[in-house]
């Protein structure tokens, strides 16, 4: 029996073009900043995003933590949603290698942050008995609410906040190209307000190692420093930003397949989701009562062949990317179908 793989985009493996690139990519020593590959795609990156300059790191997490190092002092303050990335899925790493307090305000079921929650959290400078406000961050789109996708606006209304009490925003833009893909705007339009955004080329875009943080060329200078600090300069990686040059060019506009192929997939009787909030490549299922709990199901899924992850305590994420097609959903439906049927059925009885 095939497995149907569905617990993240991570899982992608890259293309055969990916994989010629490679093979053939023109490389240097990159802590020297000679390596064309590496020199090539940071800036493609940063173009393609309205930025003047980016930084190939290892990944989203390390994107993400250097930018909070080149934000932050010791004690200052972040803020960021409270279904954040960085908070739940970065093992604390602003707060112990940063030395930053996180303050977490609501996210709606969008992602959003409300710009009065935002207005209200934000510390006033200059009082001895409190940590400055540096860095408010936003998630576009946002992993835990579905994939969901800020608009410029929504954007512009927190930046603009942040910015009048002189804190710097940034954006986990981790599948940014899945919000404009969704949004149908340029990727440069949705983090015009941010001072800087990292996004993964090894995600839906299929890459095997990387991300790229992209900011003005004075805040990406002081990134690459803190970048070397914590062991992120990795000498010959051309033959990684290779393959993300490949990716920037061909694996964008397919993203809008694998919005399709999610809002197929939110048609599970006994797993609940409203179709409509669906905009991009992951799906987040309630579970009713009358199925089970969420490691049961999961666990009778693996046994069906159908790999997913939990997300909260009676919910399921599903996550579509290329190795997941029409004939993977259709298969995907009916085996999950039938395993909630079972389920249902042997609860009741």
């Amino acid at each position: 029996m095939n497995v149907i793989d569905m617990r993240s985009d991570t899982i992608t493996h890259p293309t055969d073009e990916m994989r010629r690139a490679m093979a053939d990519a023109e490389v240097g020593d990159d802590v020297y900043g000679e390596d064309p590959s590496i020199n090539m795609l940071e800036q493609r990156a940063a173009d393609l995003l309205g930025k003047e300059a980016g930084l190939l790191t290892a990944s989203g997490t390390m994107s993400n933590l250097v930018a909070a190092l080149t934000y932050c002092h010791r004690g200052d303050e972040i803020i960021m949603g409270d279904q954040a990335h960085m908070f739940w899925n970065e093992s604390a790493g602003v707060s112990a290698l940063a030395g930053a307090q996180v303050r977490l305000v609501p996210n709606d079921e969008q992602g959003r942050i409300d710009p009065q929650d935002l207005t209200a959290a934000i510390r006033p400078r200059g009082n001895v008995h409190m940590p400055p406000t540096t860095m408010v961050c936003l998630e576009n789109t946002h992993n835990r609410c579905s994939g969901a996708a800020l608009t410029p606006q929504d954007t512009k209304r927190v930046a603009d906040i942040a910015h009048e009490d002189g804190a710097s925003v940034h954006m986990d833009g981790a599948r940014i190209f899945n919000a404009a893909v969704a949004l149908e705007v340029p990727p440069s339009e949705l983090v015009k307000d941010v001072d800087d955004i990292s996004f993964c080329l090894s995600k839906a875009l299929s890459c095997p190692v990387g991300s790229v943080l992209c900011g003005s060329e004075e805040f990406i200078g002081e990134a690459r420093r803190w970048r070397k600090m914590i062991g992120g300069g990795m000498r010959q990686a051309g033959v990684l930003a290779s393959a993300g040059l490949v990716a920037l060019d061909t694996m964008i506009e397919r993203l809008a397949d694998d919005h399709a192929n999610a809002r197929r997939l939110a048609s599970i009787e006994g797993l609940n989701v409203d179709p409509d909030s669906i905009q991009t490549n992951i799906v987040i299922f309630e579970i009713d009562p009358s199925v089970g709990s969420a490691p049961e199901v999961l666990a009778a899924l693996s046994e069906a062949g159908v790999k997913v992850t939990p997300s909260r305590a009676q919910t399921l994420r599903m996550v579509t990317h290329r190795h997941i097609g029409s004939a993977e959903v259709d298969e995907a439906l009916s085996r999950v179908g039938n395993v909630v049927a079972e389920m249902r059925k042997a609860n009741a009885s």
